[in-house]
């Protein structure tokens, strides 16, 4: 039998600590970031689960969750 591959349940009796929750990393507009594949660049547009970010050579929308950015 096989688990699904949803978030699994964490048993109150568990030796074991639950997974952290991850925490998204919230953005402001004119935000200076560093993307490990695009390179540095500057937050233009926010959206409720994306930010548009300006690279120069091109703008890409990123969607949340932001793994592969960070802010400088």
């Amino acid at each position: 039998m096989t688990t699904p591959t949803g978030k699994r349940r964490h048993l109150a009796t568990s030796p074991f600590k639950p997974d952290p929750e991850p925490t998204i990393e919230q953005y402001a507009l004119n935000d200076l970031v560093s993307h490990d594949a695009y390179g540095m660049g500057r937050v233009i547009q926010l959206e409720a689960d994306a930010v548009t970010v300006d690279f120069r050579s091109q703008t890409v929308r990123i969607p949340s969750p932001y793994l592969k950015m960070a802010r400088l």
